[in-house]
């Protein structure tokens, strides 16, 4: 089993979109044993939320339903997931300096994975309009066909 964690500043945004659209591709190769998904926020500030309205209403309208709720990041996570992926380099750096010295978590960030795309980041659409939204969504479903690609045959 591959384990996977997808983190962003408040887990409303694109770590719940990256989820989503990552276990929408595992479940369409008919994976769903072989891999455990999740997300969540280096802040609390959101936690027990749902995602952003906006970010649902953008995710629905390229047939996807996110149903995940906001939660921070925990040390536990870092023993629990194989892989915890970061949106940004803030993120990244927030991330290094919570992974504890003998956590099993390999720290990548999203757009390690782009196969079409040429971004360092995938931005937080938070305080932008439309545009950044379907960006963020457009980034996250070449990147998370790219992590797939990686490791459907580990």
């Amino acid at each position: 089993m591959v384990s996977v964690l997808f983190i962003c500043l408040g887990n409303i945004c694109r770590s719940p979109m990256a989820e989503t659209i990552f276990r929408d591709i595992v479940e369409k190769e008919g994976k769903e044993s072989s891999y455990k998904i999740d997300s969540a926020g280096l802040i609390s500030f959101h936690e027990g939320e749902s995602a952003d309205n906006r970010m649902r209403n953008f995710a629905y309208q390229r047939g996807y339903r996110i149903t995940h709720i906001s939660r921070p990041v925990k040390t536990q996570d870092f023993y629990d997931f194989d892989m915890i992926i970061g949106m940004d380099d803030d993120n990244m750096s927030k991330l290094r300096r919570l992974r504890p010295d003998d956590a099993k978590a390999e720290l990548h960030k999203m757009t390690e994975y782009l196969r079409n795309m040429d971004e360092d980041e995938v931005p937080d659409p938070y305080y932008g309009g439309a545009a950044g939204f379907t960006h963020v969504i457009d980034l996250l479903e070449d990147a998370c066909r790219g992590l797939y690609e990686n490791t459907c045959n580990k």
